[in-house]
C-alpha cells in the first residue's frame, strides 16, 4: 500500500504508467476485511437486547423494585417469567414510553 501512495504526486492524482502489484492489491484486501469486521463488531455490539431483566427496566423507567411489581401485578407492563427470573419485551418498554397514556402508581 506504501508503494501505491508513494506513486501519487502531491495533488493525488494517478498516471497511466503507475503499476498496482498482486502485493499491493493483497494489502489493501486484507486493510479492507479488517476494517469490514471492525464495522461488523461496532453493529453488533449496538444491537439492542430483546429482553431485559428488572434491573434494566428499573433504570430505565427510574422507579422502585416495589413500583415495578405494581405495574406487573396491575397489568400495566407485560413481562415474561422463566423460571425464578422475570424478562419485559424491550419493545413492549419503548411502546408504553412512546404512548400518551398515564400510568398512575
Amino acid at each position: 500500500m506504501e508503494k501505491v501512495m508513494a506513486n501519487f504526486d502531491k495533488s493525488g492524482k494517478v498516471f497511466r504508467d503507475q503499476l498496482i502489484t498482486v502485493g499491493d492489491l493483497m494489502v489493501f484486501k486484507d486493510q479492507l476485511v479488517a476494517d469490514i469486521r471492525s464495522i461488523l463488531k461496532d453493529q453488533v455490539s449496538n444491537t439492542r437486547k430483546k429482553w431485559l431483566k428488572a434491573m434494566e427496566v428499573r433504570k430505565m423507567l427510574n422507579i422502585s423494585h416495589g413500583k415495578l411489581q405494581s405495574l406487573r401485578d396491575n397489568g400495566k407492563i407485560p413481562f415474561t417469567k422463566l423460571g425464578k427470573v422475570t424478562y419485559y419485551d424491550a419493545d413492549k418498554i419503548d411502546g408504553l414510553m412512546e404512548t400518551a397514556t398515564i400510568i398512575k402508581f
